[in-house]
């Protein structure tokens, strides 16, 4: 039986258009405002939808999203609240992918058996943890891969042809190409050098290539279109998260939303322009 994420980029590829990855802190600023934009995504256009775990070491993570993961955690957010949050979203939505994108240090503390088996019944597809290297995969990566999870790995501009076949091992559901080296919400990607990585890992693996980091603007989203699988949202939309937010932290859902939807526009425009 295929899964979520299998079944969606089936059908972006029958649709021939890239897809959009949005990417926002769990309980970010508060559970109920995470839930309602998380709800909301779907319809203004995100086709894969990735939330972040919080955690007090983000080393991954640029000062946007470190500040979001402060906001959730100061709001209580914790690992067992962001399956809360998935459980909830799947009352409504049983079909859009979700991705949870974090450190191994909460899901240990949490227990790994009884992470997965929750995971997977809260309705998770998905997991990215960005400081379990290939080494460490009877760690965390086959037991998920075990219980019906994906284990999403990244790849970066360092990782040779060499280092390459190691990252994608176990590597399911999608591979995740980071476009900069460095932290998230870095500078705008070098296209050129995106399309030249995504043709190298394709050579090296048939799972859809998504492209993140240093995506701002429908028109960056279009010219990652071009060349991979999806385009993957992740600063831009906690930085309109962040500048909504009132005197008491309240955020507008809207802000987000209307954000995506733009970015969407601009994936969709981009595979159309291909195909004529």
């Amino acid at each position: 039986m295929s899964t979520r994420i299998e079944q969606r980029f089936a059908a972006l590829k029958a649709e021939g258009r890239a897809g959009l990855v949005t990417f926002l802190m769990a309980g970010d600023p508060d559970f109920e405002t995470s839930l309602a934009i998380t709800r909301a995504l779907p319809a203004a256009g995100a086709d894969v939808i990735e939330l972040g775990v919080p955690f007090t070491d983000p080393m991954a993570d640029g000062p946007a999203i470190q500040a979001a993961g402060l906001r959730a955690l100061k709001a209580g957010q914790t690992l067992r609240r962001t399956l809360d949050l998935v459980r909830a979203f799947r009352t409504g939505d049983d079909e859009t992918p979700i991705v949870l994108m974090g450190y191994y240090n909460p899901i240990y503390i949490y227990g790994v058996a009884d992470f997965l088996t929750d995971a997977k019944a809260a309705g998770v597809d998905g997991l990215i943890v960005v400081d379990l290297p290939p080494e460490e995969d009877d760690e965390l990566c086959k037991p998920a891969l075990a219980a019906g999870l994906s284990f999403i790995r990244l790849a970066t501009p360092t990782t040779d042809d060499k280092r390459l076949p190691a990252v994608l091992a176990n590597t399911s559901g999608f591979v995740y190409y980071v476009s900069i080296a460095g932290i998230t919400g870095a500078a705008a990607p070098d296209m050129a050098r995106v399309a030249s990585a995504v043709a190298r890992i394709k050579r090296h693996s048939p799972l859809p290539v998504a492209v993140g980091f240093g995506i701002r603007t429908a028109e960056n989203a279009a010219a990652i279109a071009r060349n991979a699988d999806a385009a993957v949202v992740g600063t831009a939309l906690v930085d309109v998260l962040r500048a909504s937010l009132d005197e008491q932290s309240r955020a507008t859902v809207t802000a987000v939303t209307d954000l995506v939807a733009s970015l969407a526009a601009g994936v969709r425009a981009a595979r159309r322009e291909a195909a004529e």
